[in-house]
């Protein structure tokens, strides 16, 4: 953990300054005060992580990282662990909903195999960074070891360091592992305070058997492993799975060089939890994308106190909703820089104001 404080050190407040004028100047351009909403709320949130009034969202990246759960041999899933592997080639070849939606938003899709159970000899696209043939499985102890979760959150801060410094300014985060809606349902479970039952949905969309069948090991991981809630990197450690730390690290990476984190649905909002319990100043940073209809996405958010972007009734994960709210940053963006202000376009403002 020692490594990963060269990352937390560095994750800075936004910039007051900076939002304060992007509010003065979204005051100024000729609509009403307020009238566009939450796009004025996003773009003075961007001018205070890129300490610009000016914001732009230029160099776009999606991170779909994807492992393997242990718990998964508990019949916690609609779909066989091989699917993870099947997807990452899927992945590579353009096959997925990110790869379509990326396309779409302008962004490049990096795909990382930080735990896939499987061996395989991977197309070029597919960024190696295995630590673990997957998880252990968390109903009968830890999924991780420290020495594991560690590698996988540093990795995660190196690959977004990594963008930055190749000019990335926006980061999308995603997720692809069989069974990790299950360790994403534990993760919120103890750092929400949340019963098991109200955080955990269907995930591939397993029939009522298997939900109740899911629950009840989530409850029996929890007892077994008995977590520190108040601790981010026990919990990841204990609950949590390759993937999910990776995306944590990649969260406290964006943060440490002041690159906006865009986040997916419920695992990737798992991993949020993770990273602001480790480093609480880099939640500044994080968008929620969307909300999905796994039922405790909603807890993490409130939690975080993070606001969706969307709500379009999506649930698959690898980073679709967060490509999505890609536009509506840009969109964000370009109303502060592009739109007329009243007396560029000489247009009279209300009475009220005029007479204040």
């Amino acid at each position: 953990m020692i490594a990963l404080l060269d990352y937390t050190s560095q994750v800075q407040r936004l910039d007051d300054k900076a939002m304060a004028e992007a509010k003065s100047i979204q005051d100024s351009l000729t609509k009403p005060n307020g009238s566009l909403g939450r796009l004025e709320n996003l773009s003075v949130q961007l001018a205070g992580i890129y300490r610009t009034p000016y914001p732009e969202v230029r160099r776009k990246v999606v991170f779909t990282m994807a492992a393997d759960h242990g718990v998964a041999a508990e019949g916690v899933s609609a779909y066989p662990s091989a699917v993870t592997a099947q997807m990452v080639l899927n992945f590579a070849r353009g096959g997925a909903a990110i790869n379509v939606l990326a396309r779409k938003a302008g962004a490049v899709v990096r795909v990382v195999d930080i735990g896939v159970a499987s061996d395989m000899d991977w197309p070029e696209g597919v960024l190696s960074r295995k630590v673990a043939k997957g998880s252990a499985n968390m109903a009968r102890g830890p999924a991780l070891t420290n020495e594991q979760a560690t590698e996988a959150l540093l990795i995660g801060a190196e690959l977004a360091s990594e963008a930055a410094d190749s000019g990335v300014n926006a980061i999308a985060i995603g997720d692809m592992g069989i069974g990790n809606t299950t360790a994403a349902s534990a993760i919120t479970a103890v750092m929400t305070g949340r019963p098991v039952a109200d955080v955990t949905g269907r995930g591939t969309g397993v029939d009522d058997s298997v939900l109740s069948l899911k629950i009840k090991v989530i409850e029996k991981a929890l007892e077994v492993n008995r977590l520190d809630s108040s601790d981010g990197f026990d919990v990841l450690s204990k609950v949590g799975g390759l993937e999910i730390a990776g995306l944590a690290g990649i969260a406290i990476g964006a943060a440490s060089r002041g690159v906006p984190v865009f986040l997916d649905g419920f695992v990737s909002s798992s991993a949020a939890l993770i990273a602001s319990a480790i480093c609480p100043d880099c939640r500044e940073y994080m968008i929620a994308s969307h909300v999905s209809v796994e039922p405790g996405h909603r807890y993490a958010l409130e939690h975080l106190a993070l606001e969706p972007v969307l709500d379009l009734g999506m649930r698959l994960g690898e980073g679709t909703g967060a490509a999505l709210a890609f536009f509506i940053a840009e969109a964000a963006c370009r109303i502060i820089n592009e739109m007329a202000t009243f007396d560029s376009a000489g247009v009279s403002r209300s009475d009220k104001e005029m007479t204040e």
